[in-house]
């Protein structure tokens, strides 16, 4: 199944569910308590993180697609601390909140990395099912898919009518289940429990065999379009009546923990299918999405690039060669992973010892290089009739298949000047004798603030030399 990105921008999803506050509190530990065998943390920094519907909603915007909220909070500053959080991030949150009663909220006591202790603050609510009243209605008139994130806190309490709604405005339904009932989510579009989850309902499962037989009976008996069970290290395993079981390996290289990968794999098919994708290309999506989570600690979202590079880095296509749309994303990417960008340009015409040194050193100077060279018009112009000998495809299939090389991009004009205005690397650099200002672009990228290096040649390695040499002979 060839992976590409969704257009999230265009996506909105509504999450209907049990919010919470996840609070850290991480501090060094470097003596016992004379007071009993345990640690003493002391505490240097506090961190907030929306937790489960909001957490879903937060993956949500973190891709980029449009996402709202919809949930029950105290009359308190857990819930003010979660309100300004999904605000910064652009969820539009639509609490019910109920005085006299406190947010959920789950403390993790943190040290070097290791969760030493969790304190829950939580009481049921006693308070009505949320309503779809007339604020809510009108958000799922503008919604491509219905979010129910249930965590079983009390919020959700009216499953099948938030369901009948979305449906009877062809809205699709995804629900994370919860407890020994999964009759509440009765004509859902697609469900997505667990491994114990489901053998909960559906009894243990000895093979995939059996876990496919029960799991398409399940389907059937709750009127189900697709069931999703996540499994772990086994990955995930999608059920639809009338199609093959997808099994999908998991794409975690390394697990550090499993807190809020179910609300990625959730907020990740979400706004996939509210981008208009199928749904196995949307559970890839999300599979590949649960491999990044667990690689880091606490709740975390995903981030549209970090999504996209996992994408690249699964089809191959994480280097190479470049449109000029492909490559402002890609160095949209790399710049969300903090990585600095060097550029460089020329002819390569015949590539040489001289230039793969070059290359080597210009890498040197960041994170990842572009090279951006001559089509073949301009090098004709600049070189003289007989030149290129390698057409512009060649050199730059050639050039991209170095180490030093990430990205390779042709331009028509006679100076890259166009190109560097719209990349605006964090390095520009080239080969030579001359000085920094007789670099072509230099003045462009001084002006915003970047570099501009001059990195010399290696001796008796020159194109126009081997190019009299062959023609000599």
């Amino acid at each position: 199944m060839k992976l590409s990105m969704p257009r999230f921008d265009q996506a909105p999803v509504l999450v209907v569910g049990d919010v919470m506050l996840d609070r850290y509190w991480h501090g060094g530990t470097s003596r016992i308590s004379p007071e009993a065998p345990v640690p003493v943390v002391k505490v240097d920094q506090i961190e907030d993180r929306p937790g489960g519907a909001a957490n879903v909603a937060l993956n949500i915007a973190a891709l980029g697609a449009p996402a709202a909220l919809v949930g029950v909070t105290g009359q308190d500053e857990a819930a003010d601390s979660l309100a300004n959080s999904l605000q910064a991030a652009g969820v539009r949150s639509i609490f019910q909140r109920i005085a006299h009663q406190p947010t959920i909220v789950k403390l993790r006591v943190m040290s070097r990395h290791q969760q030493l202790l969790r304190i829950d603050f939580e009481e049921p609510f006693a308070t009505d099912p949320l309503s779809l009243g007339a604020e809510v209605d009108g958000l799922l008139e503008g919604v491509k898919v219905l979010v129910l994130s249930d965590y079983g806190k009390g919020a959700l309490k009216n499953h099948q009518a938030l369901i009948q709604a979305a449906r009877g405005k062809g809205i699709p339904v995804l629900a994370d289940p919860k407890g020994k009932d999964f009759s509440i989510y009765r004509g859902a579009s697609l469900i997505t429990p667990n491994l114990s989850e489901f053998e909960t309902i559906v009894g243990r499962c000895a093979d995939e065999a059996e876990l496919v037989a029960k799991g398409l009976q399940l389907l059937e008996e709750l009127d189900l379009g697709a069931l999703l069970v996540t499994r772990g290290e086994h990955g995930m395993t999608l059920l639809r009546t009338g199609h093959p079981a997808l099994h999908l390996p998991a794409r975690a290289r390394e697990v550090f923990d499993v807190t809020g990968a179910g609300d990625t794999v959730i907020s990740t098919l979400a706004a996939a299918i509210a981008a208009g994708e199928d749904l196995p290309h949307a559970v890839a999506l999300a599979n590949l999405a649960a491999g990044i989570v667990v690689g880091k600690l606490g709740t975390a979202a995903i981030s549209a690039p970090e999504l996209r590079r996992a994408i690249q880095r699964e089809e191959g296509s994480e280097r190479g060669v470049l449109g000029l749309e492909q490559l402002l994303l890609a160095i949209d990417d790399a710049r969300a992973h903090n990585e600095k960008i060097v550029f460089t340009n020329g002819c390569f015409d015949i590539l040489h010892a001289g230039h793969v040194t070059y290359l080597e050193q210009a890498r040197a100077q960041g994170d990842r290089l572009i090279v951006a060279i001559n089509d073949d018009a301009s090098v004709s112009r600049l070189k003289g009739p007989g030149r290129p000998i390698n057409s512009v495809d060649r050199r730059m299939a050639v050039l991209a298949g170095l180490g030093a090389v990430d990205w390779v991009i042709s331009f028509p004009e006679d100076t890259p000047e166009n190109l560097l205005r719209q990349v605006k690397p964090d390095v520009l650099v080239k080969g030579g004798d001359y000085g920094i200002d007789q670099v072509v672009g230099a003045d462009i990228v001084k002006a915003y603030g970047g570099t501009v290096k001059v990195l010399g040649l290696v001796e008796n390695s020159s194109t126009t030399a081997i190019v009299e040499k062959i023609r000599k002979h």
